[in-house]
């Protein structure tokens, strides 16, 4: 299968990289963050979560950071909203799209929501309904596609289940994340093709952490397989908080910096995105996970 020629990024650092940092970030850098990734060109920002501050603090005044960014045309600003409430909050801030999540793995679901698969998918029937109702669209990801932390081994019939679930539901499009880092490139194309039998390629999305340093590889293998839609985080922010040193995501310079070096285009400029990556991990006093961020600042 030739390559796409034109990928699309969803950048998810706003919400998956920064809801792990320990330390509390304000609204004006979170603002200051999505406006710098719109600047770079992203046409689809992750920008919050609608979930209680209690469980995860970092995403507490999402609905401020909608307020204040400076919203541009064509680009898509989207939030996490894992209940009917988070839903309704997120309507209220102007949320035009919304993602739910599941897990292709039962012990992952049971430890992370407290439910089984099944069990959540039910309750995101409501979502759908209101979603219908308020004109808004939804994108579903499923974790651990490839691995989990309790169960290890996923089989690729059980992602696919998961996610015909979540396409019957209505979700227009459906990420599909190595949540742990440890998928590798023949896994990766096995997966995609077991799901692609239910669910279409052009609706299926990559989400790769790069815990054992596999992402690059698998997002090419990914390409192989006709998936033009990835997400990637700034810096290479965030982690899975259930997997013991896991990295974080792919770094969205890192994978731009792949896709330019292919002639695809994504219509991102990379020196921008470096300089917003630059200044997010200022805020955070820490150094970036992006590679190619790295060896530039290196020259």
């Amino acid at each position: 299968m030739s390559l796409p020629s034109h990928v699309r990024l969803v950048e998810v650092g706003p919400r998956d990289g920064l809801q792990n940092e320990a330390q509390p970030i304000s609204v004006a850098d979170k603002v200051q963050l999505v406006d710098a990734l719109t600047a770079a060109g992203l046409g689809y920002i992750e920008v919050g979560s609608f979930v209680s501050p209690k469980w995860v603090p970092q995403m507490a005044g999402s609905a401020e950071v909608f307020a204040q960014i400076q919203r541009k045309p064509g680009v898509t600003y989207g939030a996490l909203a894992p209940n009917l409430r988070g839903f309704e909050d997120a309507i209220a801030a102007g949320v035009k799209e919304v993602a739910v999540f599941a897990a292709a793995s039962e012990a992952f679901s049971q430890r992370n929501i407290n439910c089984s698969i099944s069990e959540s998918l039910e309750r995101f029937a409501p979502i759908m309904e209101a979603a219908k109702q308020h004109g808004a669209s939804v994108r579903g990801y499923v974790s651990c596609v490839l691995g989990c932390p309790y169960e290890g081994h996923v089989a690729p019939e059980q992602v696919a289940r998961v996610a015909r679930e979540l396409y019957a539901m209505g979700c227009y499009e459906i990420s599909l994340g190595d949540t742990i880092g440890t998928g590798t490139a023949g896994a990766t194309r096995k997966m995609f093709d077991v799901v692609s039998a239910d669910v279409p390629r052009e609706k299926l999305a990559g989400h790769f952490h790069d815990t054992y340093g596999q992402a690059m590889a698998n997002i090419y293998a990914s390409l192989l397989e006709g998936i033009a839609v990835f997400d990637s985080s700034i810096a290479g922010l965030g982690g899975c908080p259930y997997a013991k040193g896991a990295s974080g995501n792919v770094a969205t310079e890192d994978v731009v910096y792949l896709l330019n070096g292919l002639g695809i285009d994504t219509g991102i400029d990379l020196d921008a995105l470096i300089l917003a990556g630059q200044q997010i991990c200022t805020v955070l006093g820490r150094s970036t996970g992006s590679r190619v961020a790295k060896a530039r600042s290196a020259q």
